[in-house]
């Protein structure tokens, strides 16, 4: 559609000088000497407007009878200045805002009234002077339009290439083959556009002289087809595979087009078309051609959006709209959009001196500042959806180094997309001239808050940085497969570490952004002794504990898997921390001992265990039997290949013990590997209560002896029992005395 915009616009100017009516030469239709077009344009629409005129006519009328402000008269003293209510300064402010709005209005409106006398200049033609530019155009046009179609049919076989190239890779060797693909483009349009340059040059006028209609068709020409990059760069309509955008190919090509012809019709209207017409007929006509050519371009925006509003909004929902606000503002996209220009058409009509370029000017680089920030948010999506993944040997090494990072990168996705947010949303507000923002940037407060911001992400990020590496390095120590194994304590005691300096990074940091950002720390930190001091004496328990436990953690009293006895609780140590420790005993309880409570610490773990074995043999019994014995089962507990290993010296036999009452107590013990006692003395009390068995020897156990009386004389009753196939048993009957 765009490629036959040069031809169009010559064509209206050919269509336009035959339109009837009085011809006006250069020199009738030309500005006062000494006045620009623009500024006599803009003298000529003051003097239109009735108020305006009439203002200008008092003020000259004033100025030539000589009468003077009375502030300037400098007639007596200054008086003094009146007190005003507040209620007065209100309704007076509100009065001079309404009065504004209403003169505003009014002046919108007569000028608005005026619209079409603006447009009337263009029938004002001469129909010699715009024959004479086509014939002076055709060469140049015919040269650069096929040379550029020619380079354009070569181009496509490499803009293939790349699409097919960029199918299922990564988003950076994406943007790379995107980058080519434009630069490929742009290469087309200026080699076009340099053959069009050296061909004006070559065969039109005097050897290396080049006439101001040439210039202009051929500086239209580049700055049309620049902008035809950016479009083509963005929606890519023959490669979807270079598309910046989540588009269809139809709709891509579609709007595509669309917007190639209504940068064609702009660019070629107002930078070919409209100065010739200026320079040859009159400053009247060429600014009455542009007020249409800007119409025309407005009326063909509104038909586009009218019509295909409900595929857009279709779009907008199905991508980016999730919450109710967003999903109202996709479907009804179209308002704001017609709203503006309405705005552009109305600011046309009413001031028709070129105002649509600076607007639209200002619209285009808000709309590229939104386009390029999409884009650059895409891409970072795209490098960031699947995570950082880091090579095998430095994943083996350090396991939590990747997932530690893939935990940050959706932080830092957040605040890349936040900061794109706000640098477009500042730009847009400088462009539009909302809020100077170039100005704000350059003054004290936004150099103080830049640094500010600058200073916190760098101490942020180094914070960062350290406890990655102290993490890493500390993974590393813990790492089995790496190095030496690390011991309990040391697994302890890294942990340890890592979360006392997680800690103090945390403080250090607050104290370094609280004092970037201008807060005072000094009586901040003296505040914090302070409340220390008072903290200190109002948990003593708490500082007990942490200073227990660093002592304890110092000595290694224990590790997490020891058994200990701490405070009267015996376990099974599962949790260590600065303050307390975690226990689970034998029967499946878990104890927290805060070490406040802990004045005894017993570590049955530490280097080695001992199984005590006393046992009892009957008094009848030959001790040096029982000792054979215990020798015997300890040889062939020692010869298990399941408890063998864990017997780390001979059996250790100390002999009698204890007499005990029903019982001699004969001691033995066995030195074993830490923990392993108690297996092993299991073990072992098996292995003797089997030969013991074997060989007769008694182990005694405590018993009753029953006692039935006697008599005076010493003779003791008999028992006697009766046996029956009765079910009741007879009771003996006691033999009377004879006495």
């Amino acid at each position: 559609m765009s490629r036959w915009l040069p031809l169009l616009f010559v064509s209206l100017l050919f269509v336009a000088s035959l339109v009837p009516g009085a011809a006006q030469t250069q020199e009738e239709a030309a500005p006062p000497v000494g006045l620009s077009p623009e500024q006599a344009g803009a003298l000529a629409d003051l003097l239109r407007d009735e108020a305006t005129r009439d203002a200008l006519l008092r003020e000259l009328e004033r100025i030539g009878a000589g009468d003077m402000p009375a502030a300037d008269a400098g007639a007596g003293p200054p008086s003094e200045p009146e007190q005003i209510s507040v209620g007065r300064q209100i309704a007076e402010t509100s009065q001079e805002f309404a009065e504004g709005i209403a003169n505003g209005a009014l002046r919108f409106w007569s000028q608005l009234q005026r619209a079409p006398t603006a447009l009337s200049a263009v029938s004002d033609l001469n129909a010699e002077v715009i024959w004479e530019a086509l014939i002076d155009l055709a060469l140049v046009l015919l040269v650069t339009l096929t040379a550029f179609y020619l380079l354009r049919g070569l181009a496509r076989r490499i803009y293939r290439s790349m699409g097919a190239a960029a199918e299922g890779v990564g988003a950076g060797r994406t943007a790379v083959i995107i980058a080519f693909s434009v630069v490929v483009d742009v290469a087309v349009v200026a080699l076009a556009w340099s053959i069009g340059y050296a061909v004006t040059l070559i065969g039109l006028g005097d050897m290396g002289a080049i006439g101001i209609r040439q210039t202009l068709f051929l500086n239209a020409f580049l700055l049309v087809g620049l902008i035809n990059v950016v479009i083509r760069a963005v929606l890519a309509p023959n490669t979807p595979s270079l598309r910046t955008v989540a588009i269809e190919d139809r709709p891509a090509r579609i709007l595509s087009g669309w917007l190639s012809f209504l940068v064609g019709l702009l660019g070629y209207g107002q930078m070919l078309a409209v100065p010739i017409v200026s320079q040859n007929v009159g400053w009247l006509a060429g600014r009455s051609l542009s007020t249409v050519v800007s119409l025309v371009s407005i009326l063909i925006l509104i038909g586009l959006i009218l019509r295909y509003r409900t595929p857009v909004g279709a779009w907008l929902m199905g991508t980016s709209a999730r919450g109710g606000l967003l999903r109202f503002l996709a479907r009804n996209w179209h308002v704001p959009a017609l709203l503006y220009l309405i705005f552009l058409l109305a600011i046309v009509l009413t001031r028709p001196g070129g105002i649509l370029f600076p607007l639209l000017s200002a619209t285009g680089q808000v709309i590229a500042a939104v386009l390029i920030g999409a884009m650059v948010a895409n891409l970072l999506r795209r490098a960031i959806i699947r995570g950082v993944a880091l090579p095998e040997s430095v994943t083996a090494r350090l396991p939590a180094l990747e997932r530690r990072l893939n935990s940050f990168v959706p932080r830092v996705l957040f605040i890349l997309r936040l900061i794109i947010i706000v640098a477009v949303v500042g730009f847009a507000m400088d462009t539009i001239q909302l809020f100077d923002v170039d100005g704000w940037l350059t003054s004290t407060v936004g150099v103080r808050l830049t640094e500010t911001i600058l200073s916190v992400v760098f101490v942020l990020l180094m914070t960062f940085a350290i406890w990655l590496a102290l993490a890493s390095w500390i993974d590393f120590r813990l790492n089995p497969e790496f190095g030496s194994t690390p011991t309990a304590r040391e697994q302890t005691l890294l942990t340890l570490l890592r979360n006392a300096v997680t800690i103090v990074l945390v403080v250090i940091t607050l104290m370094f952004v609280l004092s970037e950002i201008g807060i005072d720390i000094a009586p901040l930190i003296a505040s914090a002794g302070v409340l220390g001091l008072a903290i200190g004496f109002g948990a003593q328990k708490m500082v007990q504990d942490i200073i227990t436990g660093v002592f304890i953690q110092f000595e290694n009293a224990m590790n997490v898997g020891d058994v200990v006895t701490v405070g009267g609780t015996t376990g099974t140590v599962e949790r260590l921390t600065i303050r307390s420790v975690s226990l689970r005993d034998v029967e499946g309880v878990f104890h927290i001992v805060p070490f406040s409570s802990v004045d005894m610490v017993s570590n049955y773990m530490r280097d080695y265990g001992n199984f005590l074995c006393d046992m009892g043999i009957a008094y009848r019994e030959d001790i040096g039997e029982a000792k054979q014995a215990m020798q015997e089962a300890f040889d062939e507990l020692k010869a298990n290949p399941d408890w063998g290993p864990a017997i780390l010296d001979d059996l250790q036999w100390f002999g009698l013990q204890t007499f005990g009452d029903s019982a001699i107590i004969v001691r033995a013990r066995i030195k074993c590997a830490p923990g392993k006692q108690w297996g092993v003395g299991r073990a072992y009390n098996e292995i003797v209560k089997r030969i013991f068995d074997e060989r007769g020897i008694e182990i005694p156990f405590p018993h009753q002896t029953l006692y039935f009386g006697e008599d005076k004389a010493g003779g003791a009753p008999p028992l006697r029992l009766s046996r029956g196939s009765s079910a009741e048993s007879e009771r003996s009957e006691p033999t009377p005395d004879p006495g």
